[in-house]
């Protein structure tokens, strides 16, 4: 007798079938950006290494350990990061143009970096200096400090605000009150420091190490976790805080809980890779295309997936012009981003929203 096949047979083996793909996609692109650039190499050295033997060429099997794996497993970091903390900041504002860096983690870590790299000399402050001499190290600590300082003001603040509009406007002003600092720090610098925070605010998947790795990776993956535990404020935030409050959902603590993982996930990926722009913009909306649904159960570990996948790939990409030179990472997120995010306000516009 054969069984009869439902319409939530038939869905349940689509959604299967798209993730079996995405992962599939993953792994590839894995192999595929460890092979290539200014030095191509067969897969099967890529993958050796990866199960823990030896390339055929000692050359390649420097190079795939120091420079290449290091900048997938950080492009990979950054991108579920970016992806998961766009999710929830659009989902908080309702906004289809909310990013990451909407509430200015970005502008506080930009920030410190410029007080490190551009006030730093000899007539800085002793303990900038001291950042300043710890070259890679002190950017890191200093935007890292940044970020959580703008964070500390935010949850300050969203302990009075209860409309998250207000919320987010707060956070813009904040972001233009960093940059103005930022502006006037560059006017009394030498041209080397402005040059030196110039390039670190381009971006960059390609500055970590092993040990850094070690220390973002813990961090996300539990920041990511705690996000999931989030779906059901998160799913009633779809319809309104008025909804919400009326599912039984405290906004409060929601809005904290929202707004502190993705400060903190932002924070990291800034703190170790620069301002990265457009990922945690673009990620949610290709996942939700992909996957069809508003449901944040599958969308999470989705924005995660897709997010580490793209930003491989923009890594990669990043780093195909030669060995001693590269494109800004932030071009290159730019030039995928934003037709995404014109399809964004066209489709918007077509179906009579505000987006």
């Amino acid at each position: 007798m054969t069984t009869p096949v439902t319409a939530d047979t038939v869905k349940a083996r689509g959604t299967a079938g798209k993730w079996t793909a995405l992962i599939v996609f993953a792994v590839v692109s894995v192999l595929v950006t460890a092979a290539i650039g200014a030095v191509m190499m067969p897969l099967s050295d890529v993958v050796h290494v990866l199960i823990g033997g030896t390339a055929s060429d000692a050359g390649h099997d420097a190079i795939l350990r120091l420079v290449r794996l290091p900048r997938i497993a950080t492009s990979a970091i950054a991108g579920a990061a970016l992806g998961v903390a766009g999710l929830q900041m659009q989902t908080l504002f309702r906004n289809a143009l909310a990013d990451p860096y909407i509430l200015g983690a970005n502008s506080g870590a930009s920030l410190g970096v410029a007080i490190v790299a551009l006030a730093g000399g000899a007539g800085g402050p002793a303990f900038v200096g001291v950042l300043a001499g710890w070259g890679r190290l002190g950017i890191v600590l200093a935007a890292a400090a940044g970020a959580a300082a703008v964070l500390g003001v935010i949850l300050l603040m969203a302990v009075w605000v209860r409309n998250a509009v207000t919320l987010l406007l707060i956070g813009v002003m904040l972001g233009s009150v960093t940059g103005a600092l930022v502006a006037v720090l560059i006017v009394y610098a030498d041209p080397t420091s402005v040059q030196k925070y110039m390039i670190w605010g381009l971006g960059t998947f390609s500055s970590t190490s092993w040990s850094d790795i070690q220390v973002a990776a813990p961090i996300v993956a539990v920041t990511i976790l705690v996000v999931f535990f989030t779906v059901r404020p998160l799913n009633a935030l779809l319809l309104g805080e008025g909804y919400a409050r009326s599912m039984g959902v405290d906004l409060r603590v929601a809005r904290t809980v929202t707004l502190l993982s993705a400060a903190l996930l932002t924070g990291v990926v800034t703190a170790f890779c620069g301002p990265v722009g457009f990922l945690g913009l673009v990620i949610p909306h290709l996942v939700r295309g992909l996957l069809q649904t508003s449901d944040h159960r599958p969308l999470i570990p989705g924005c995660a997936l897709v997010g580490a996948t793209l930003a491989v790939w923009c890594g990669a990409l990043a780093d195909l012009p030669g060995d001693h030179m590269s494109l800004p990472l932030n071009a290159v997120t730019a030039l995928i981003g934003a037709p995404v995010v014109i399809t964004v306000l066209l489709r918007g516009r077509a179906q009579g929203g505000a987006v």
